[in-house]
């Protein structure tokens, strides 16, 4: 993991917090559970206290992940945007030209996507072709049907998803 992380002000936040919440609670939590199984006696029979040692693992590897995300993250701030291009940030309306149909998507660092939301990557095959292209601009993206065409409607900060 070398490369930077792009994230919103409001993504970097709650990577914080959630880095402060698995430190501060989980990490004790994990803790009294490694405590308790080994009341339970023989550790090389106790299920409770194997369970409880992989949860600890588990917990420390999801730590490391957010702690090289916070290091190696590029903080867009969208107030400081400017919407005539499509760029991280930004929520941009299409057209699907093929089948009619309108769509709106927010597009975000890896760190922050929901595709489920419309919340798309800046490096998802949708994000890249939507990236710097401006309103009447046409975007083919590449998809495991052929290639599908998007006329850029509309660009604006809109509103996060999450």
């Amino acid at each position: 993991m070398s490369e930077n992380m792009v994230l919103t002000r409001k993504g970097y936040e709650e990577l914080e917090q959630k880095l402060e919440y698995l430190k501060n609670v989980r990490r004790k939590e994990v803790a009294e559970q490694i405590k308790v199984a080994r009341s339970y006696g023989d550790l090389s029979e106790n299920a409770e206290y194997d369970e409880a040692r992989n949860e600890q693992s588990l917990l420390e590897g999801q730590i490391q992940t957010i702690e090289n995300q916070l290091k190696l993250a590029v903080v867009v701030e969208e107030d400081e945007m400017n919407f005539d291009k499509v760029s991280i940030g930004a929520q941009v309306k299409v057209l699907d030209m093929e089948f009619n149909e309108e769509d709106t998507y927010k597009i975000l660092g890896t760190v922050e996507a929901d595709p489920m939301n419309n919340i798309i990557s800046n490096e998802s095959p949708m994000g890249r072709a939507l990236i710097g292209a401006g309103v009447g601009d046409v975007v083919e993206v590449e998809a495991p049907d052929g290639v599908i065409r998007f006329k850029v409607l509309e660009i604006s900060k809109g509103e996060q998803a999450k």
